[in-house]
Protein backbone atom coordinates (compact mmCIF):
# COMPACT_ATOMS: atom_id res chain seq x y z
CA UNK A 1 0.00 0.00 0.00
CA UNK A 2 1.14 3.66 -0.71
CA UNK A 3 2.70 5.34 1.83
CA UNK A 4 0.05 8.20 1.71
CA UNK A 5 -2.86 5.87 2.28
CA UNK A 6 -3.68 3.91 5.82
CA UNK A 7 -6.22 1.39 5.88
CA UNK A 8 -8.41 0.24 8.32
CA UNK A 9 -10.72 -2.60 7.49
CA UNK A 10 -13.94 -3.64 9.37
CA UNK A 11 -17.22 -5.36 9.76
CA UNK A 12 -20.01 -3.67 11.53
CA UNK A 13 -21.84 -4.76 14.25
CA UNK A 14 -24.87 -3.37 16.08
CA UNK A 15 -22.63 -1.58 18.73
CA UNK A 16 -21.33 0.75 15.31
CA UNK A 17 -25.04 2.15 15.37
CA UNK A 18 -24.97 2.96 19.19
CA UNK A 19 -21.43 4.45 19.15
CA UNK A 20 -22.87 6.72 16.02
CA UNK A 21 -26.08 7.86 17.89
CA UNK A 22 -23.57 8.77 20.83
CA UNK A 23 -21.27 10.90 18.80
CA UNK A 24 -24.31 12.92 17.66
CA UNK A 25 -25.04 14.21 20.97
CA UNK A 26 -21.55 14.59 21.79
CA UNK A 27 -20.63 18.75 21.53
CA UNK A 28 -18.36 20.47 18.92
CA UNK A 29 -15.24 20.95 20.79
CA UNK A 30 -12.94 23.99 19.58
CA UNK A 31 -10.87 22.97 16.56
CA UNK A 32 -9.50 24.04 13.33
CA UNK A 33 -11.40 25.91 10.68
CA UNK A 34 -13.60 23.58 9.06
CA UNK A 35 -14.04 21.17 12.17
CA UNK A 36 -10.77 18.43 11.06
CA UNK A 37 -8.27 19.32 14.01
CA UNK A 38 -5.44 17.34 11.90
CA UNK A 39 -5.16 14.90 8.62
CA UNK A 40 -7.29 12.22 8.84
CA UNK A 41 -8.28 12.34 12.58
CA UNK A 42 -9.78 9.85 14.67
CA UNK A 43 -9.44 7.17 11.18
CA UNK A 44 -9.74 4.12 13.26
CA UNK A 45 -12.95 5.40 15.56
CA UNK A 46 -14.64 5.82 11.74
CA UNK A 47 -17.81 3.09 11.64
CA UNK A 48 -20.91 3.49 9.02
CA UNK A 49 -24.41 2.43 10.92
CA UNK A 50 -25.73 -0.45 8.83
CA UNK A 51 -22.73 -1.05 6.50
CA UNK A 52 -21.59 -5.35 6.43
CA UNK A 53 -18.24 -4.09 5.02
CA UNK A 54 -16.06 -1.17 5.31
CA UNK A 55 -12.23 -0.09 4.40
CA UNK A 56 -11.45 3.54 5.26
CA UNK A 57 -8.43 4.59 3.95
CA UNK A 58 -6.21 7.78 4.88
CA UNK A 59 -5.37 9.53 1.21
CA UNK A 60 -3.66 12.42 0.24
CA UNK A 61 -6.23 13.16 -2.48
CA UNK A 62 -9.63 12.58 -2.64
CA UNK A 63 -10.55 13.93 -6.42
CA UNK A 64 -9.55 12.15 -9.38
CA UNK A 65 -6.62 13.91 -9.59
CA UNK A 66 -5.62 11.25 -6.68
CA UNK A 67 -7.56 8.27 -6.57
CA UNK A 68 -7.52 7.23 -9.86
CA UNK A 69 -3.87 6.25 -9.52
CA UNK A 70 -4.57 4.92 -5.89
CA UNK A 71 -7.53 2.77 -6.99
CA UNK A 72 -9.80 4.89 -4.37
CA UNK A 73 -11.99 5.72 -8.27
CA UNK A 74 -13.88 3.86 -11.41
CA UNK A 75 -12.95 5.83 -14.44
CA UNK A 76 -15.46 3.21 -16.31
CA UNK A 77 -17.90 4.38 -13.63
CA UNK A 78 -17.97 7.83 -15.20
CA UNK A 79 -17.01 7.87 -18.55
CA UNK A 80 -18.53 9.35 -21.27
CA UNK A 81 -20.30 11.58 -18.60
CA UNK A 82 -18.64 14.97 -18.32
CA UNK A 83 -16.16 16.93 -21.30
CA UNK A 84 -12.78 15.55 -22.12
CA UNK A 85 -11.78 19.35 -21.18
CA UNK A 86 -13.43 19.46 -17.64
CA UNK A 87 -10.85 20.41 -15.22
CA UNK A 88 -9.66 18.65 -12.27
CA UNK A 89 -9.13 19.94 -9.04
CA UNK A 90 -6.61 18.91 -6.83
CA UNK A 91 -5.47 19.57 -2.81
CA UNK A 92 -8.12 17.77 -1.17
CA UNK A 93 -6.43 15.53 1.54
CA UNK A 94 -9.08 13.09 3.89
CA UNK A 95 -10.86 10.03 4.42
CA UNK A 96 -12.35 7.62 2.12
CA UNK A 97 -14.65 4.55 3.42
CA UNK A 98 -15.96 2.50 0.93
CA UNK A 99 -17.89 -0.39 1.91
CA UNK A 100 -21.33 -2.03 1.51
CA UNK A 101 -24.79 -2.27 2.83
CA UNK A 102 -26.16 -6.20 3.53
CA UNK A 103 -28.50 -6.98 0.54
CA UNK A 104 -30.57 -10.05 -0.81
CA UNK A 105 -29.67 -9.81 -4.57
CA UNK A 106 -31.54 -12.21 -6.17
CA UNK A 107 -29.00 -14.95 -7.46
CA UNK A 108 -29.56 -14.05 -11.07
CA UNK A 109 -28.27 -10.65 -10.83
CA UNK A 110 -24.99 -9.49 -11.59
CA UNK A 111 -23.56 -8.16 -8.64
CA UNK A 112 -21.28 -4.72 -8.29
CA UNK A 113 -17.39 -5.96 -8.85
CA UNK A 114 -15.47 -2.77 -7.93
CA UNK A 115 -12.81 -4.48 -5.35
CA UNK A 116 -13.73 -7.64 -5.79
CA UNK A 117 -16.53 -7.95 -3.46
CA UNK A 118 -19.04 -9.26 -6.06
CA UNK A 119 -21.91 -7.42 -3.89
CA UNK A 120 -24.51 -5.03 -4.63
CA UNK A 121 -25.31 -1.84 -2.25
CA UNK A 122 -21.58 -0.27 -2.77
CA UNK A 123 -20.92 3.16 -1.10
CA UNK A 124 -18.18 5.29 -0.89
CA UNK A 125 -17.99 8.26 2.07
CA UNK A 126 -15.09 10.83 1.43
CA UNK A 127 -14.56 13.26 4.19
CA UNK A 128 -11.93 16.10 3.67
CA UNK A 129 -9.90 17.54 6.21
CA UNK A 130 -11.14 21.27 5.34
CA UNK A 131 -14.98 20.61 6.10
CA UNK A 132 -16.91 23.62 5.25
CA UNK A 133 -20.07 21.72 7.59
CA UNK A 134 -21.71 20.09 4.84
CA UNK A 135 -22.70 16.95 3.33
CA UNK A 136 -23.66 16.14 -0.39
CA UNK A 137 -25.38 12.88 -1.20
CA UNK A 138 -25.96 11.39 -4.47
CA UNK A 139 -27.07 7.95 -6.58
CA UNK A 140 -25.45 7.25 -9.54
CA UNK A 141 -26.92 7.82 -12.97
CA UNK A 142 -28.44 5.41 -15.35
CA UNK A 143 -27.41 1.61 -14.02
CA UNK A 144 -24.18 2.35 -13.17
CA UNK A 145 -22.11 1.84 -9.77
CA UNK A 146 -21.06 4.45 -6.94
CA UNK A 147 -18.36 6.62 -8.70
CA UNK A 148 -20.34 7.06 -11.76
CA UNK A 149 -20.74 11.19 -10.14
CA UNK A 150 -16.99 11.62 -8.85
CA UNK A 151 -16.12 13.55 -12.12
CA UNK A 152 -18.95 15.71 -12.81
CA UNK A 153 -20.19 16.43 -9.40
CA UNK A 154 -17.89 14.64 -6.17
CA UNK A 155 -14.77 16.51 -7.65
CA UNK A 156 -16.05 19.71 -7.49
CA UNK A 157 -18.34 19.37 -4.02
CA UNK A 158 -15.35 18.08 -2.51
CA UNK A 159 -13.02 21.23 -3.66
CA UNK A 160 -15.40 23.35 -2.37
CA UNK A 161 -14.81 21.20 1.27
CA UNK A 162 -17.99 19.11 1.41
CA UNK A 163 -18.34 15.80 2.77
CA UNK A 164 -19.47 13.47 -0.30
CA UNK A 165 -21.19 10.39 -0.72
CA UNK A 166 -22.53 8.44 -3.12
CA UNK A 167 -24.49 4.76 -3.59
CA UNK A 168 -24.65 2.40 -6.70
CA UNK A 169 -28.25 2.33 -5.82
CA UNK A 170 -28.21 -1.02 -4.84
CA UNK A 171 -28.24 -2.93 -8.26
CA UNK A 172 -25.97 -2.10 -11.27
CA UNK A 173 -25.68 -3.02 -14.51
CA UNK A 174 -28.09 -3.96 -17.73
CA UNK A 175 -29.42 -7.09 -15.92
CA UNK A 176 -30.41 -4.75 -12.71
CA UNK A 177 -34.25 -5.72 -13.45
CA UNK A 178 -33.21 -9.14 -12.08
CA UNK A 179 -32.74 -8.02 -8.88
CA UNK A 180 -35.60 -8.27 -6.69
CA UNK A 181 -39.25 -10.15 -6.62
CA UNK A 182 -41.50 -8.77 -8.18
CA UNK A 183 -41.96 -5.70 -11.24
CA UNK A 184 -40.39 -2.73 -9.87
CA UNK A 185 -38.73 -4.20 -6.73
CA UNK A 186 -34.99 -3.07 -8.29
CA UNK A 187 -35.86 0.92 -8.51
CA UNK A 188 -37.65 0.76 -5.48
CA UNK A 189 -34.36 -0.25 -3.70
CA UNK A 190 -32.60 2.64 -5.37
CA UNK A 191 -34.96 4.89 -2.99
CA UNK A 192 -34.34 3.09 -0.26
CA UNK A 193 -30.44 3.04 -0.53
CA UNK A 194 -29.74 6.37 -0.89
CA UNK A 195 -32.46 6.86 2.36
CA UNK A 196 -30.14 4.29 3.83
CA UNK A 197 -27.04 6.34 2.94
CA UNK A 198 -27.86 9.61 3.80
CA UNK A 199 -28.54 8.60 7.78
CA UNK A 200 -25.20 6.89 7.82
CA UNK A 201 -23.12 9.48 5.73
CA UNK A 202 -24.80 11.99 8.44
CA UNK A 203 -23.63 10.02 11.55
CA UNK A 204 -19.94 9.08 10.48
CA UNK A 205 -19.48 12.78 9.24
CA UNK A 206 -20.69 13.56 12.96
CA UNK A 207 -17.84 11.01 13.78
CA UNK A 208 -15.19 12.44 12.43
CA UNK A 209 -15.99 16.04 12.95
CA UNK A 210 -18.11 16.06 16.28
CA UNK A 211 -21.21 17.25 14.93
CA UNK A 212 -23.70 16.62 12.53
CA UNK A 213 -23.68 18.54 9.00
CA UNK A 214 -25.26 22.01 9.26
CA UNK A 215 -26.70 21.11 5.64
CA UNK A 216 -27.14 17.70 3.80
CA UNK A 217 -28.34 18.49 0.21
CA UNK A 218 -29.16 15.58 -2.50
CA UNK A 219 -27.83 15.91 -5.99
CA UNK A 220 -27.51 13.67 -9.12
CA UNK A 221 -28.18 13.67 -12.87
CA UNK A 222 -30.97 10.96 -15.15
CA UNK A 223 -31.83 8.33 -12.40
CA UNK A 224 -30.05 10.50 -9.66
CA UNK A 225 -32.01 13.12 -10.46
CA UNK A 226 -35.19 11.25 -9.89
CA UNK A 227 -33.63 10.33 -6.50
CA UNK A 228 -33.41 13.76 -5.45
CA UNK A 229 -36.59 14.15 -6.38
CA UNK A 230 -38.31 11.22 -4.83
CA UNK A 231 -36.25 11.76 -1.94
CA UNK A 232 -37.30 15.23 -1.37
CA UNK A 233 -40.66 14.37 -1.41
CA UNK A 234 -40.66 11.27 0.78
CA UNK A 235 -37.92 12.10 2.96
CA UNK A 236 -37.48 15.94 3.21
CA UNK A 237 -36.54 15.84 6.93
CA UNK A 238 -33.16 14.26 6.04
CA UNK A 239 -32.11 17.17 3.70
CA UNK A 240 -32.06 20.81 3.36
CA UNK A 241 -32.31 21.15 -0.12
CA UNK A 242 -31.19 19.47 -3.58
CA UNK A 243 -30.28 20.14 -6.96
CA UNK A 244 -31.75 17.35 -9.95
CA UNK A 245 -30.18 17.47 -12.80
CA UNK A 246 -32.42 16.46 -15.96
CA UNK A 247 -34.11 13.71 -13.33
CA UNK A 248 -35.95 10.70 -14.77
CA UNK A 249 -39.58 11.08 -14.46
CA UNK A 250 -41.78 8.36 -13.40
CA UNK A 251 -45.52 8.16 -13.33
CA UNK A 252 -48.08 5.81 -13.63
CA UNK A 253 -50.07 7.48 -16.05
CA UNK A 254 -47.35 8.57 -18.19
CA UNK A 255 -45.13 9.87 -19.81
CA UNK A 256 -42.37 8.06 -18.58
CA UNK A 257 -39.66 6.81 -20.97
CA UNK A 258 -41.79 3.78 -21.93
CA UNK A 259 -44.47 5.95 -23.44
CA UNK A 260 -42.35 8.40 -25.80
CA UNK A 261 -38.66 5.64 -26.38
CA UNK A 262 -40.75 3.39 -28.07
CA UNK A 263 -42.47 5.72 -30.94
CA UNK A 264 -38.66 6.51 -31.63
CA UNK A 265 -37.46 2.83 -31.69
CA UNK A 266 -40.61 2.31 -34.59
CA UNK A 267 -40.34 6.06 -36.65
CA UNK A 268 -36.37 6.25 -36.14
CA UNK A 269 -35.36 3.74 -38.70
CA UNK A 270 -37.53 5.02 -41.20
CA UNK A 271 -36.53 8.43 -40.94
CA UNK A 272 -33.24 7.44 -41.27
CA UNK A 273 -34.05 5.30 -44.19
CA UNK A 274 -35.20 8.23 -46.78
CA UNK A 275 -37.60 8.05 -48.93
CA UNK A 276 -41.23 8.70 -49.38
CA UNK A 277 -42.57 7.74 -45.51
CA UNK A 278 -39.35 9.79 -43.72
CA UNK A 279 -41.44 12.93 -43.27
CA UNK A 280 -44.26 11.23 -41.73
CA UNK A 281 -41.57 9.21 -39.39
CA UNK A 282 -39.88 12.67 -38.69
CA UNK A 283 -43.31 14.11 -37.87
CA UNK A 284 -43.81 10.77 -35.25
CA UNK A 285 -40.46 11.35 -33.62
CA UNK A 286 -41.61 15.09 -33.24
CA UNK A 287 -44.89 14.00 -31.67
CA UNK A 288 -42.99 11.44 -29.36
CA UNK A 289 -41.38 14.51 -27.69
CA UNK A 290 -38.03 14.55 -29.99
CA UNK A 291 -37.46 18.24 -30.33
CA UNK A 292 -37.02 19.57 -34.09
CA UNK A 293 -33.24 20.75 -34.10
CA UNK A 294 -31.81 17.68 -32.65
CA UNK A 295 -31.78 15.26 -35.29
CA UNK A 296 -28.38 15.54 -35.44
CA UNK A 297 -28.26 13.41 -31.99
CA UNK A 298 -30.46 10.83 -33.21
CA UNK A 299 -28.46 8.46 -34.80
CA UNK A 300 -25.87 8.36 -31.80
CA UNK A 301 -28.91 8.07 -29.41
CA UNK A 302 -30.59 5.08 -31.50
CA UNK A 303 -27.57 3.21 -31.49
CA UNK A 304 -26.42 3.26 -28.14
CA UNK A 305 -29.40 4.81 -25.62
CA UNK A 306 -32.94 4.31 -26.73
CA UNK A 307 -33.06 0.09 -27.66
CA UNK A 308 -31.20 -0.53 -24.47
CA UNK A 309 -33.09 1.46 -22.27
CA UNK A 310 -36.35 0.77 -23.64
CA UNK A 311 -35.62 -2.90 -23.32
CA UNK A 312 -34.42 -3.26 -19.78
CA UNK A 313 -36.83 -0.73 -17.99
CA UNK A 314 -39.77 -2.11 -19.47
CA UNK A 315 -38.17 -5.68 -18.31
CA UNK A 316 -38.12 -3.73 -15.07
CA UNK A 317 -41.63 -2.99 -14.95
CA UNK A 318 -43.60 -5.11 -17.79
CA UNK A 319 -41.73 -8.67 -17.99
CA UNK A 320 -44.61 -10.21 -19.19
CA UNK A 321 -44.63 -8.67 -22.60
CA UNK A 322 -42.07 -10.69 -24.08
CA UNK A 323 -42.89 -13.86 -22.20
CA UNK A 324 -40.14 -16.30 -21.44
CA UNK A 325 -38.01 -13.66 -23.32
CA UNK A 326 -35.69 -11.55 -21.30
CA UNK A 327 -35.37 -8.00 -22.14
CA UNK A 328 -36.99 -8.27 -25.73
CA UNK A 329 -34.94 -8.66 -29.14
CA UNK A 330 -31.94 -5.84 -29.51
CA UNK A 331 -33.05 -3.54 -32.29
CA UNK A 332 -36.28 -5.87 -33.92
CA UNK A 333 -38.35 -4.78 -36.62
CA UNK A 334 -42.11 -2.99 -35.86
CA UNK A 335 -44.53 -6.16 -36.60
CA UNK A 336 -41.69 -8.84 -35.26
CA UNK A 337 -43.18 -11.06 -31.96
CA UNK A 338 -43.30 -9.00 -28.86
CA UNK A 339 -40.94 -6.29 -30.51
CA UNK A 340 -40.70 -3.31 -27.61
CA UNK A 341 -41.24 -0.79 -30.82
CA UNK A 342 -44.37 -1.55 -30.72
CA UNK A 343 -45.22 -1.42 -27.12
CA UNK A 344 -47.91 0.52 -26.42
CA UNK A 345 -47.98 1.14 -22.60
CA UNK A 346 -51.27 2.52 -22.55
CA UNK A 347 -52.67 -1.12 -23.44
CA UNK A 348 -50.80 -3.08 -21.42
CA UNK A 349 -52.71 -4.81 -17.87
CA UNK A 350 -53.25 -2.72 -14.96
CA UNK A 351 -50.30 -4.33 -12.94
CA UNK A 352 -47.99 -2.74 -15.61
CA UNK A 353 -48.94 1.06 -13.88
CA UNK A 354 -49.41 -0.78 -10.45
CA UNK A 355 -45.53 -1.09 -10.74
CA UNK A 356 -44.68 1.94 -12.39
CA UNK A 357 -47.14 3.34 -9.45
CA UNK A 358 -45.38 2.38 -6.19
CA UNK A 359 -41.69 4.54 -7.52
CA UNK A 360 -44.00 7.58 -8.98
CA UNK A 361 -43.47 10.98 -8.36
CA UNK A 362 -45.77 13.05 -7.03
CA UNK A 363 -44.36 16.85 -6.85
CA UNK A 364 -45.01 16.95 -3.39
CA UNK A 365 -41.50 18.07 -2.31
CA UNK A 366 -40.53 19.26 1.25
CA UNK A 367 -37.37 21.39 0.78
CA UNK A 368 -35.85 23.73 -1.86
CA UNK A 369 -35.30 22.35 -5.30
CA UNK A 370 -33.39 23.35 -8.03
CA UNK A 371 -34.26 21.48 -11.37
CA UNK A 372 -32.51 22.35 -14.84
CA UNK A 373 -32.77 19.82 -17.99
CA UNK A 374 -31.24 20.31 -21.77
CA UNK A 375 -33.62 21.78 -24.60
CA UNK A 376 -31.89 19.04 -26.65
CA UNK A 377 -32.28 15.97 -24.41
CA UNK A 378 -33.00 13.35 -26.87
CA UNK A 379 -33.24 10.32 -23.98
CA UNK A 380 -35.33 12.37 -21.70
CA UNK A 381 -36.79 14.73 -23.95
CA UNK A 382 -37.96 17.86 -21.73
CA UNK A 383 -41.30 18.15 -23.21
CA UNK A 384 -42.01 14.64 -21.46
CA UNK A 385 -39.82 14.90 -17.90
CA UNK A 386 -38.66 18.27 -16.62
CA UNK A 387 -41.92 20.25 -17.96
CA UNK A 388 -44.31 17.81 -16.53
CA UNK A 389 -42.43 17.62 -13.44
CA UNK A 390 -42.75 21.15 -12.80
CA UNK A 391 -46.27 21.39 -13.48
CA UNK A 392 -46.54 18.50 -10.89
CA UNK A 393 -45.04 20.19 -8.51
CA UNK A 394 -46.87 24.13 -9.23
CA UNK A 395 -50.10 21.34 -9.15
CA UNK A 396 -49.45 20.33 -5.86
CA UNK A 397 -48.87 23.92 -3.89
CA UNK A 398 -45.51 23.36 -3.67
CA UNK A 399 -44.31 25.89 -6.49
CA UNK A 400 -42.57 28.07 -4.21
CA UNK A 401 -39.35 25.58 -3.81
CA UNK A 402 -39.15 25.28 -7.01
CA UNK A 403 -36.76 26.85 -9.24
CA UNK A 404 -36.85 25.36 -13.17
CA UNK A 405 -33.99 25.87 -15.91
CA UNK A 406 -34.65 25.16 -18.79
CA UNK A 407 -31.17 25.09 -20.98
CA UNK A 408 -30.64 25.77 -24.37
CA UNK A 409 -28.46 23.61 -26.43
CA UNK A 410 -27.83 21.20 -23.33
CA UNK A 411 -28.15 17.46 -23.94
CA UNK A 412 -28.20 14.58 -21.73
CA UNK A 413 -24.36 13.63 -21.39
CA UNK A 414 -21.73 16.07 -21.69
CA UNK A 415 -19.56 14.37 -23.89
CA UNK A 416 -21.21 14.77 -26.54
CA UNK A 417 -20.82 18.19 -26.10
CA UNK A 418 -17.14 17.49 -26.99
CA UNK A 419 -18.36 16.16 -30.84
CA UNK A 420 -20.60 18.96 -31.43
CA UNK A 421 -19.21 22.07 -29.66
CA UNK A 422 -20.88 24.17 -32.12
CA UNK A 423 -24.86 23.09 -31.43
CA UNK A 424 -24.52 22.10 -27.78
CA UNK A 425 -23.38 23.69 -24.31
CA UNK A 426 -22.26 21.45 -21.25
CA UNK A 427 -24.71 20.94 -18.22
CA UNK A 428 -21.95 20.83 -15.63
CA UNK A 429 -21.27 24.32 -15.31
CA UNK A 430 -24.93 24.52 -15.18
CA UNK A 431 -25.51 22.34 -12.56
CA UNK A 432 -22.84 24.21 -10.33
CA UNK A 433 -24.38 27.03 -11.15
CA UNK A 434 -27.36 25.72 -9.63
CA UNK A 435 -25.84 24.48 -6.56
CA UNK A 436 -24.67 27.21 -5.79
CA UNK A 437 -27.30 28.84 -6.16
CA UNK A 438 -29.16 26.73 -3.71
CA UNK A 439 -26.89 27.39 -1.10
CA UNK A 440 -27.50 30.61 -1.09
CA UNK A 441 -30.93 29.87 -0.84
CA UNK A 442 -30.73 27.74 1.93
CA UNK A 443 -27.79 29.37 3.71
CA UNK A 444 -28.39 33.05 3.00
CA UNK A 445 -32.12 33.56 2.41
CA UNK A 446 -31.70 34.80 -1.31
CA UNK A 447 -33.83 33.27 -3.57
CA UNK A 448 -32.87 32.02 -7.10
CA UNK A 449 -33.68 33.85 -10.27
CA UNK A 450 -37.38 32.46 -11.12
CA UNK A 451 -37.61 29.87 -13.57
CA UNK A 452 -36.97 30.02 -17.49
CA UNK A 453 -34.95 29.26 -20.33
CA UNK A 454 -31.13 29.82 -20.15
CA UNK A 455 -30.23 30.94 -23.38
CA UNK A 456 -26.99 29.61 -25.41
CA UNK A 457 -24.39 32.40 -26.50
CA UNK A 458 -23.81 31.30 -30.06
CA UNK A 459 -20.49 33.57 -30.07
CA UNK A 460 -18.99 31.69 -26.23
CA UNK A 461 -16.62 29.78 -27.06
CA UNK A 462 -16.17 26.20 -25.43
CA UNK A 463 -14.00 26.95 -22.68
CA UNK A 464 -16.55 29.97 -21.76
CA UNK A 465 -19.61 27.60 -22.33
CA UNK A 466 -17.58 25.07 -19.91
CA UNK A 467 -17.21 27.67 -17.26
CA UNK A 468 -20.12 29.49 -17.15
CA UNK A 469 -23.89 29.06 -16.87
CA UNK A 470 -25.07 32.35 -15.65
CA UNK A 471 -28.75 31.40 -14.13
CA UNK A 472 -29.96 34.72 -14.27
CA UNK A 473 -29.39 35.47 -17.97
Amino acid sequence: MPPAIRSVTTTATAAVALLASALLALPAPPAAAGGADTHCARLARLHVPGAEHQQVDCLAELTTAGTVASGHTDPADWAGLTPKDLSVPTGVPGIQIDGYFPDTAAPAAAPNTNHGWNHDAQFVIRLPDRWNGGLVVAGSPGVREQYANDRAIGDWVLSRGYAFAATDKGNTGAAFHRDGQAPGDAVAEWNTRVTELTRAARAVVAQRYRRAPDRTLATGMSNGGYLVRWQLENHPELYDGGVDWEGTLWRADGPNLLTFLPPALAAYPTYAAGGPQAGQAHEAMLAAGFPAGSEFLWPFHHSYYWDLTQRIYREEFDPGFDGPTEAGTPFCAPGTPACDADYAYAERPAEVRRAVQRIALTGRIGKPLITLHGTLDVLLPISRDSDVYAEMVRRAGRGGLLRYYRIEGGTHVDSLVDAFPDRLRPLTPCHRAAFTALEDWIGRGVRPPLGHTVPRDPSATPAALLTNCPLDA
